[in-house]
């Protein structure tokens, strides 16, 4: 049998983990909105429309944070129209999605299903189609307490406190030919760097996120990064990165090491985002915003009809998919020193890990799964790990590790945790785990994501045949060494009660 082995050692560590790794996009993309989040008349739903089945889901799901309302929605869309009175709201042509938006959900509903599913927001202002005054006049309308036109006209559509939003997206995506309102990185940076001005101005205590590259394969990637960032280094708090994977265009093999690529596109941005850092000579360091990553291989757009709430993009996750974006989530921890935010694209029903019928049920997605189980348990800091692990050949990325592993440690609960992927499709992995200064002082449990069918989802019609096993691990080694099995195609998660030697 294949073997891998792990040494642990709570004193090496990577940095402490963010609470805003576990965020998700919800943009007025295809359904993700309305009859996703949003279904006035559904069984489920309440006063505000909101779907109750969906709720529980999200929170289940355990994401923090909320990225809203796209997207490259975002890039054409004017907040007023999503406030007050919803008989008083114009519907718009969505140019990004060739959708009609009814805007009768909007600002005011994204704050209080937040609210609700106590998420944090995430909000983006629109440098597409419009720019400085429109970004600094919606700070004032969510973040001013009063005495303002704009604060108080927020009071008058029924709430009397500011929403608070601290976290900010400079535009989206601006880098792309196909963005409403497409910048060159130079233009970007200059509008990128007034708008956090104003934007700072109105409300000195948020944080703002310029837009990196659309995807580690643009043929900008690297060169917009260090424009932008020469010419709004000082302004700007994050840098994002978007990626998607699919096994559309990959072979499986290839797909399964999708985060190995992902590990190669972050340390790529630090580096170019440190290197504009050493030429400014500044002191402070640029942190990332992962706030667009999944799997993506099923594009159904096809546009030009204009319909309200189109199905787009609601692709059908397998259990390869799953352990794609289990390991994902592992690449997004291993850089928890530099990646401080990360958003699930999209939430429900648009690649969401939660799927809904209109007027039906709501169920889980095999993805669902690594992601709740990660947000429940990654706490403390990520450890630095020593993995000795088998390799294998790959078509896109070339050889890279069979077995992949990120650890996390909360000293507090001494809970130790291990998730481990095994890209082998046919063959078990025998992992041995070492402990350094660690003490196991009790049985832990083992939860596998796996099926001997690779291909195997969840349907509205079989909405539980992929689920997680768990069972109990006892390391009888005083020195609390384990041997785990990890089984073909697969991504686990160790749990393992510890205290370190007084």
């Amino acid at each position: 049998m294949k073997q891998a082995s792990l040494v642990i050692d709570p004193d090496f560590t990577v940095g402490d983990i963010d609470h805003r790794l576990f965020g998700a996009l919800a943009e007025h993309m295809g359904r993700c909105i309305y009859t996703g989040i949003f279904e006035p008349g559904h069984p489920t739903a309440d006063e505000h429309g909101f779907r109750a089945d969906v709720v529980d889901l999200v929170r289940e799901l355990g994401t923090t944070l909320v990225r809203y309302p796209g997207g490259n929605f975002v890039s054409g869309y004017r907040w007023e129209d999503g406030v007050g009175p919803v008989n008083n709201r114009p519907a718009r042509l969505d140019m990004a999605w060739q959708s009609r938006e009814p805007n009768t959900f909007g600002l005011n509903e994204f704050h209080r299903w937040t609210e609700l599913t106590r998420q944090q927001p995430m909000m983006a202002v629109n440098l597409g189609t419009r720019g400085v005054h429109e970004a600094a006049d919606l700070v004032e309308y969510c973040n001013h307490p009063g005495g303002s036109a704009l604060s108080d006209l927020r009071k008058a559509h029924g709430r009397p406190t500011p929403f608070g939003i601290k976290l900010w997206c400079l535009g989206n995506e601006m880098d792309g030919p196909w963005q409403i309102g497409h910048k060159t990185a130079y233009e970007y940076g200059r509008l990128a760097r007034e708008a956090a001005t104003a934007m700072k101005s109105i409300d000195p205590s948020i944080e703002v996120v310029a837009c990196g590259s659309s995807n580690g394969n643009m043929p900008t990637f690297g060169d917009w990064e260090a424009t932008v960032l020469s010419e709004c280094y000082d302004e700007t708090d994050y840098l994002s990165l978007h990626a998607y994977y699919g096994q559309g265009t990959q072979d499986l093999g290839s797909f399964l090491a999708s985060a190995a690529h992902m590990d190669a596109f972050i340390d790529g941005v630090i580096a170019t985002a440190d290197h504009v850092r050493a030429k400014l000579r500044r002191r402070k360091r640029i942190q990332l915003s992962f706030d667009e990553w999944n799997v993506w291989y099923t594009d159904t757009f096809k546009g030009g009809d204009w319909a309200k709430a189109p199905r787009l993009s609601e692709d059908n996750f397998n259990v390869a998919d799953a352990v794609v974006v289990g390991n994902m989530f592992m690449s997004l921890l291993r850089h928890a020193d530099r990646v401080a935010v990360a958003c699930l694209a999209q939430l429900v029903n648009v690649l969401g890990p939660i799927r809904t019928q209109p007027d039906g049920p709501a169920w889980k997605q095999t993805i669902f799964h690594p992601f709740a189980l990660t947000a429940a348990n990654a706490r403390g800091q990520v450890l630095r790990n020593t993995l000795r692990s088998p390799r294998y050949e790959t078509t896109e990325y070339g050889d890279v590790d069979l077995v992949d592993t990120v650890v996390t440690y909360d000293a507090e609960s001494g809970q130790l945790v291990v998730f481990a992927v095994n890209r082998d499709t046919s063959e078990p992995v025998a992992l041995h785990l070492a402990h350094r200064d660690l003490k196991c002082i009790g049985p832990g449990s083992h939860t596998v994501l796996a099926d001997k069918d690779h291909q195997a989802m969840n349907t509205q019609a079989d909405s539980h045949r992929v689920e997680v096993r768990t069972s109990a691990t006892d390391p009888h080694d005083p020195r609390g060494e384990l041997d785990v099995l990890l089984e073909p195609l697969s991504w686990s998660m160790l749990r393992l009660p510890v205290q370190r030697p007084s």
